[in-house]
């Protein structure tokens, strides 16, 4: 049967707030354009105390949307109010993907699968370890120990100033995660094959910790899921110490993916072009 959404217009959102900031807009906006595709997708900024409302007229239509991108502040309250979040999202208690599916609003959390497409995309053979280490324990690190754990790492440490909130995470994704205070980083690191910065340090200016990569395996992977700037101070200092790094603007980039395909009808790809549009933008702002 031919999928109509190839004639008519489709429109999708992402929502936050505030939402201003968000270059998805840019990514979907190449994608409908290289593919042919009639559509849009746009910025919809919703406060928290309208946000159950804005959810309300997703599921009966009067929005106009077909569905769309959650971001921070909404993510928990969009997987509590869809009626199927899928296993990610209840694992996670956060959706950031919602589409509408035979009447019904469908969720699910794509955090994590764009933080292993970027790594495979850009360094083949990261999950060759079995040892992981994570700092940071907010929120956006949940997606992140997910999905290493279900790459297969047997061991992820999560590295924390506050040990309870490490310990949290412990508590939620299993007994192969471990949580650490900042002193034992460098014990955790000896012999770990991959090292994930979660935290905010680094980001647009803000002071990064100097950190010793040595305790790494040779041929170790330092990553980072900020991507402004590209190359932080975190990531520079390992560079220099001989690792392997991966930026994280790839992981923005992957983890639109299948939403675009829930809409659209369409699976894009995530291409040169696509990051150097994104590169552009970063550097204008």
């Amino acid at each position: 049967m031919d999928d109509s959404r190839e004639t008519q217009s489709v429109n999708a959102f992402v929502t936050g707030y505030p939402i201003k900031h968000s270059r998805s807009p840019l990514i979907h906006g190449y994608w409908l354009k290289q593919l042919g595709l009639a559509g849009s997708y746009r910025a919809h900024e919703v406060s928290v105390e309208d946000f159950a409302a804005f959810i309300s007229s997703l599921k009966d239509g009067t929005s106009g949307f077909v569905g769309g991108n959650v971001t921070i502040p909404h993510k928990e309250a969009a997987f509590k109010l869809a009626d199927r979040p899928d296993e990610l999202s209840q694992e996670l208690g956060a959706s950031n993907t919602l589409w509408l599916q035979d009447g019904e609003l469908h969720a699910t959390n794509t955090d994590g699968r764009g933080f292993t497409a970027n790594l495979d995309e850009r360094h083949p053979g990261w999950d060759r370890s079995d040892r992981a280490v994570i700092l940071g324990a907010g929120g956006a690190s949940r997606a992140i120990i997910q999905a290493v754990r279900d790459r297969g790492f047997k061991e992820i440490h999560v590295v924390n100033r506050t040990v309870e909130r490490a310990q949290e995470l412990a508590d939620r994704f299993g007994e192969r995660v471990h949580a650490h205070p900042i002193a034992a980083l460098g014990e955790v690191m000896q012999g770990a094959g991959l090292f994930i910065n979660t935290t905010s340090l680094g980001m647009d200016g803000e002071a990064a910790l100097r950190i010793d990569f040595s305790p790494l395996a040779q041929g170790a992977v330092v990553t980072d899921i900020v991507y402004i700037p590209l190359k932080t101070p975190l990531l520079a200092e390992a560079e220099e110490q001989g690792f392997a790094i991966v930026d994280g603007l790839g992981m923005l980039l992957h983890q639109a993916i299948p939403g675009f395909e829930k809409w659209f009808g369409k699976r894009p790809a995530v291409d040169e072009t696509l990051r150097a549009l994104i590169i552009a933008d970063m550097e204008k702002h």
